[in-house]
């Protein structure tokens, strides 16, 4: 029984990532599904379900309405590859390289106008050491374990256009 699932926090949360649960939650409201993450902030819990037409359902249970969380089944092999792949979008460029080249270098330069470390590493940008911009240099190309400098550096790419 999981009443303080908000209380938990991570390292409790990480045991039921990758499972098939129950979640009781407000008056007699209860969701099934595979949980594939847990917000870390709100403890809301992300779960997917694969319907027998082969499409795929993705609900959100709010943490602070979560009483109980009850695992059901452990994750096979493949449904491990399929929960690991079914919130990732397909990455479609269809800039050709000298265009790639040219976004990177301005969005350097941008970077640097703002007084922020940037460095190329290959084909990727490397900002103060803990963020990374992949192509095509967007916003949400940008891949970091702080959240901060994510967001800062995120805003600052939008603030571009």
């Amino acid at each position: 029984m999981q009443d303080a699932w908000s209380h938990l926090g991570p390292l409790q949360w990480i045991r039921f990532v990758n499972k098939q649960i129950k979640v009781t939650a407000g008056k007699d409201e209860e969701r099934r599904g595979w949980l594939v993450t847990v917000d870390p902030v709100s403890a809301s819990l992300v779960l997917v379900d694969f319907r027998e037409d082969g499409k795929m359902s993705v609900d959100m249970v709010m943490g602070h309405a979560v009483e109980e969380v009850q695992v059901l089944q452990e994750a096979d092999s493949e449904t491990l590859d399929r929960l690991q792949n079914s919130l990732i979008l397909p990455k479609t460029c269809s800039l050709d390289a000298e265009e790639l080249r040219r976004r990177r270098a301005f969005l350097q330069t941008w970077i640097q106008k703002n007084r922020i470390p940037v460095e190329e590493e290959g084909e990727e940008l490397r900002v103060a050491g803990v963020l990374t911009i992949r192509a095509p240099y967007r916003p949400d190309d940008c891949c970091s374990s702080n959240q901060i400098i994510l967001d800062r550096i995120q805003k600052l790419i939008q603030n571009l256009n």
